[in-house]
């Protein structure tokens, strides 16, 4: 049986605050895309405005020189899923095996404060279907509650990107909100890793990672958590 996994990339492309593009990063996309797929799985990207998902510029000049972004790149097919994403209104839980959210600065914008992520992240968890996010995608777990009205995150081991890699990169001023301080506030136990370094959490149904690093060793946590246990790549 082909297992399916729902990819939800962010449709927001500025920094309000200092006039600077944004969108969804390259490798946290481009990685896990590329494993999954090699591995047989079938990949549908959604987003929240459906059409062409923005990609960061930056990620571009971070991450083109490395073999599976730039296979990214050229590959039509992915390029052709980024371009012409699915409305987020038009995918249900009930058709998928599991969820992902990539990160990029993007979602701390709009997938945040998403009604409809909200209630899909709930419909994922209440099918009891593994949800993964990797460095800002986990934005996207704020706002989730479940059928009593607690964070879908309460007690949950959960990381994402960290307030001293944001404050790294500078652009800790610029975010409407630090994403470890939003995890927390929410009930989640946010645990770190070394800035910059591959680190992935596990806990119940949430497999999240903190960072661009954390890309690929968070795709083949997704792959063994679907029962494809042959490695693709080495991580």
């Amino acid at each position: 049986m082909t297992r399916t996994v729902l990819m939800v990339l962010t449709s927001h492309n500025r920094f309000e605050a200092i006039d600077r593009p944004t969108g969804w990063w390259l490798e946290e996309v481009a990685v896990p895309y590329l494993l999954l797929r090699e591995a047989g799985v079938e990949v549908t990207i959604a987003s929240p405005a459906g059409g062409k998902a923005p990609m960061d510029p930056a990620s571009v000049e971070a991450d083109v020189a490395d073999d599976l972004t730039r296979s990214f790149l050229n590959d039509r097919e992915a390029m052709d899923c980024v371009n012409d994403t699915i409305p987020l209104g038009m995918v249900r839980a009930e058709d998928y095996d599991a969820l992902f959210f990539p990160g990029g600065h993007g979602p701390m914008f709009d997938l945040s404060v998403s009604e409809e992520v909200a209630e899909l992240v709930a419909d994922f968890i209440r099918e009891k279907k593994p949800v993964a996010a990797v460095c800002h995608g986990a934005a996207a777990l704020l706002l989730a509650a479940d059928d009593t009205g607690s964070s879908v995150l309460e007690g949950r081991r959960i990381t994402g990107f960290s307030n001293e890699e944001e404050t790294a990169v500078g652009l800790h001023e610029a975010v409407p909100f630090l994403l470890q301080e939003s995890l927390i506030a929410r009930g989640a136990e946010y645990v770190c890793g070394p800035p910059w370094q591959p680190h992935v959490v596990e806990d119940g149904l949430f497999i999240t990672g903190q960072n661009p690093a954390s890309s690929m060793p968070l795709a083949q946590a997704l792959l063994k958590r679907l029962g494809i246990r042959r490695s693709v790549r080495p991580v």
